[in-house]
């Protein structure tokens, strides 16, 4: 039976379905079927195409597109069919093969009998140069809806290398893939000793009210709590082990009543809320050797693996850079660099610096305004002297008290 149409609608599955098992079986399937394949279209349209296996998958999906295909179903017994999906690219690269360049641009849903009869055949045949690799399937009372196998082919055409997708699904119940057994060793260990990965590893951690994130300033030593001095964790990817170390005494400090960051008991519940802060170092190289030494629990010199520069995070967002000490028991960090409000603290510089003007100026302007103002004064005496100066009218020097009125006048 033949079918055409524009790609086709599967239920969808989970990409990872089987990916291991068709790891360990893709060399089974690219030894025995794009030889067959090749061998079926070298005896039927003679040598001019190459066909070569590009992957093999579960799921439908993730090999059909937008463009349309001719498929073919190929009834193997009563339980089993094969499916031929050719695109239509591929068909019209083979009909153009054989048949010759059309006089219009292909349309799979144009195709002629003729032309469906070609690809039909040519699918029919390859049907039985590869069925002698399927196995007779156990009896089963229920067929699941995805036991198939997708063999996913790129068919090209020698002369003009065009090339396109060509897909044959096989029931999975039907095949007997061998699958792939490391026998032999090739590398030991220590050939790769040598090379090296970025792990990260973590001193230690403490929780601190934001107020005190939020204060923190140089030359402040914060003690994380959640430290020992004898071990540290490393972490590359997944894998997380703590590390044996042997600590640099050097670096210890002694500090009365831990670290000496402010407190503050006016602070409002913003302030309040507790974090984690972490202290790690930035990623560290380190050999496959040494890591195989820390898997093996040896102690490792602190010294050898990094330089003590730390820095420390809050929700994964960097806070500030500094040293590690150690106080008492605990390992701590020196305070050498804070980061968090860098670009603020910048802005706001830059800023005053734009405000404040050259001192040589600020003078000038005072004496300006000193010279200004004793000019005002000096107009303001000259006023007053010319007031005085002025005659007096007659009407100024008039007593209105002549016309005030005696008792006995009443």
């Amino acid at each position: 039976m033949v079918v055409m149409g524009q790609g086709m609608v599967t239920q969808k599955i989970d990409l990872n379905t089987g990916f291991e098992e068709l790891y360990r079986q893709y060399s089974w399937f690219a030894n025995l079927y794009p030889q067959a394949v090749q061998k079926a279209s070298d005896e039927f349209f003679l040598p001019g195409f190459q066909f070569g296996l590009l992957g093999i998958s579960k799921n439908i999906n993730t090999l059909m597109d937008k463009d349309g295909y001719f498929v073919t179903k190929v009834r193997i017994d009563e339980n089993y069919d094969m499916f031929f999906r050719v695109s239509e690219k591929a068909v019209e690269l083979i009909l153009e093969k054989i048949l010759g360049r059309p006089n219009s641009k292909f349309n799979l849903n144009k195709i002629t009998d003729l032309e469906a009869k070609i690809i039909t055949a040519f699918n029919d045949f390859t049907y039985n140069a590869i069925s002698q690799y399927l196995t007779p399937a156990p009896p089963t009372i229920k067929r699941t809806n995805f036991d198939v196998i997708h063999l996913t082919f790129i068919i090209k055409d020698t002369d003009s290398n065009k090339s396109a997708k060509f897909i044959i699904t096989l029931p999975s119940e039907m095949l007997k893939p061998e699958e792939i057994k490391c026998e032999d060793v090739k590398f030991e260990n220590e050939y790769l000793e040598s090379s090296e990965v970025l792990t990260t590893i973590i001193v230690g951690s403490s929780k601190f009210k934001m107020y005190e994130v939020k204060n923190v300033e140089t030359g402040d030593i914060i003690v994380l709590e959640n430290s020992d001095i004898d071990q540290m964790l490393l972490k590359y990817k997944n894998y997380e082990k703590k590390v044996k170390l042997t600590p640099d005494m050097g670096l210890e400090i002694h500090v009365e009543g831990g670290g000496n960051m402010t407190e503050n008991n006016d602070i409002n519940l913003w302030d309040s809320i507790e974090v984690d802060m972490i202290a790690q170092f930035d990623a560290v190289k380190m050999s496959l050797g040494e890591l195989k030494k820390v898997d093996e629990g040896l102690v490792i010199d602190l010294t050898s693996i990094f330089d003590n520069k730390v820095t420390l995070k809050v929700d994964n967002k960097l806070i500030a850079k500094g040293e590690l000490v150690i106080v008492n028991d605990r390992y701590g960090v020196r305070v050498t660099e804070v980061l968090a409000n860098k670009n603020s603290i910048t802005t706001n510089i830059s800023t005053e610096e734009k405000m404040e003007e050259p001192e040589d100026i600020i003078d000038e302007t005072e004496e300006i305004n000193d010279e200004i103002q004793e000019e005002v004064v000096e107009e303001e005496q000259n006023v007053e002297e010319q007031e005085e100066n002025q005659p007096k009218n007659e009407e100024d020097e008039f007593d209105y008290s002549d016309f005030e009125l005696e008792d006995e006048d009443i």
